[in-house]
């Protein structure tokens, strides 16, 4: 099977650090997030993958270029213009048209069996499959509803005139699978929505649309609460992923685990880490700092006496001296 990621956004909820960096190059854990996805796409056996760009194109290719350094074939899709989530499949349709195809969002991280929902899929010969998750979505206050077998009677968009009797409630988790019939509903050159223009009228035309869903671990890493949490997730183990490697040592510095350092780190010894701290490759930590639930990038430097805690700070960001900051996201000036 085939894949596309949905990597063209903005990354608008994460400014200003993504103002500079495009979303899909912001490090989880010190790799980019596009890079989790690949990985999880790959490790299930899924190796041509297309992606999307529109925000900083130049600067992801650079980095994964055609894929082969991480064992996958990648088409690239540039969008000059910003196409939206259905605008941007249409324009990859020449990528991924003649068999079902998976799509996900590039700002998401599942532990999910993408084989059980492909069996899924055929079992129920759905021409769309929606990864749900049970509940509603604390953003939305018009949740997917679904009947007894699973099909999809209500999203956000279209009336209600069939729901069940009883109804399930459901969060889209970014995740599906599209039969290529889908692209019979998507107009080419123009700005689209999948859930918001492509999907409602699927369903109001009566196909079989249906809703997989998941019981396991889901998040929507894409502001900074829910980047916070997958790191907090990943580093007590509770999402099960693999790190990408060992952290560096901290020296003498008190270190209250869990923590993770990256490569040529400078930490003084009176210098005060944890928990839930990750420090970027080239992070230089000054005498007397104390740093706490906090991500750093790469090259950050804490000047002595500085205080950090719940913040995000980006690549090359310093606080000065006896500085405090305290749930704070910064991006350095550019």
């Amino acid at each position: 099977m085939k894949a596309m990621i949905l990597a063209a956004g903005f990354g608008t909820r994460l400014r200003p650090l993504t103002f500079h960096t495009p979303k899909p190059m912001v490090p989880v854990m010190n790799r980019p997030m596009l890079e989790h996805s690949i990985e999880l796409l790959r490790g299930q056996g899924i190796h041509d993958l297309t992606i999307n760009l529109h925000h900083l194109p130049d600067k992801v290719i650079a980095y994964f270029r055609e894929g082969g350094g991480f064992g996958v074939h990648v088409n690239w899709s540039k969008e000059e213009a910003i196409l939206g989530t259905a605008g941007g499949i249409k324009k990859a349709q020449k990528f991924l048209d003649g068999a079902p195809f998976l799509v996900m969002n590039s700002d998401v991280f599942a532990d999910i069996d993408f084989k059980r929902v492909q069996a899924f899929h055929e079992e129920k010969k759905s021409v769309l499959t929606l990864v749900l998750k049970e509940g509603d979505s604390p953003e939305a206050c018009d949740p997917i509803e679904i009947d007894a077998s699973g099909r999809i009677v209500h999203m956000p968009g279209v009336p209600s005139k069939n729901a069940p009797d009883t109804e399930h409630r459901h969060t889209f988790t970014g995740i599906q699978i599209m039969d290529p019939r889908v692209f019979d509903y998507m107009a080419e050159g123009v700005f689209s929505g999948t859930t918001t223009d492509v999907f409602p009228q699927m369903i109001e035309d009566g196909l079989p649309v249906y809703g997989y869903i998941h019981e396991g671990y889901w998040i929507d890493i894409g502001q900074p609460a829910s980047y916070h949490r997958v790191h907090r997730d990943l580093l007590d183990g509770t999402v099960r992923w693999q790190l990408p490697e060992a952290s560096a040592d901290p020296g003498r510095a008190t270190i209250i685990p869990p923590v993770h350092i990256g490569n040529d780190c400078t930490i003084a010894e009176s210098a005060r880490l944890g928990p839930y701290t990750v420090l970027g490759d080239g992070c230089v930590i000054g005498e007397n700092v104390t740093v706490d639930n906090t991500v750093c990038w790469q090259g950050v430097t804490l000047e002595a006496g500085a205080q950090v805690t719940r913040s995000i700070l980006g690549d090359g960001v310093t606080v000065s001296t006896g500085r405090q900051c305290e749930d704070a996201v910064l991006a350095a000036k550019t």
